[in-house]
C-alpha cells in the first residue's frame, strides 16, 4: 500500500517538501506527481478537486484525498521519527490550522521563490514518481 502525494511542481517550497518526503520516508509509502502532471489532473477530477482554487498539497491515502492543513499532517504519520510526532496537531480544529496553512500557501512563491518548469527526478528517485 502507498500514498500519492500532489504537489504544486514549479513551487521551490513544495520541491523542498518532496525532498524532506522522500528523506525521511524509509517504508517508501509515498510516491509522487507534479498537480500538473496528467495523473495529478486525473486525481483531482477523480475527488472533485479544483485546481484553480487549490493553494495546497494534496494527499491520496485509502481512496480519500486530504488538502491543506490536513494533508500536511496526514502525510507526517508515515514519516520516521521524529516527524510523525507532528501528527496529534489534526486534532486541533482545521478552523483554526487552515489559516496559518493558507497564508503560507499564498505566500509560498513570494518567499520560496518558482521554477519555470517541473522538478526532473534522478535516476535514484524515479521510481517514487509517477509521471
Amino acid at each position: 500500500m502507498s500514498a500519492i502525494i500532489l504537489f504544486d511542481g514549479v513551487c521551490n517550497l513544495c520541491d523542498n517538501l518532496v525532498k524532506f518526503v522522500i528523506k525521511n520516508d524509509k517504508k517508501n509509502y509515498f510516491k509522487f506527481a507534479p498537480l500538473q502532471s496528467e495523473t495529478g489532473r486525473e486525481l483531482l477530477g477523480k475527488y472533485n478537486i479544483d485546481k484553480e482554487s487549490l493553494d495546497s498539497v494534496v494527499l491520496v491515502e485509502n481512496d480519500k484525498a486530504y488538502t491543506h492543513s490536513t494533508a500536511a499532517l496526514q502525510l507526517t504519520k508515515n514519516l520516521d521519527a521524529p516527524w510523525f510526532l507532528a501528527y496529534p496537531f489534526v486534532f486541533i480544529p482545521r478552523f483554526i490550522r487552515d489559516p496559518i496553512y493558507n497564508w503560507i500557501a499564498k505566500n509560498r512563491y513570494k518567499w520560496f521563490g518558482k521554477k519555470d518548469v517541473c522538478m526532473m527526478p534522478t535516476p535514484e528517485i524515479r521510481e517514487k514518481f509517477l509521471n
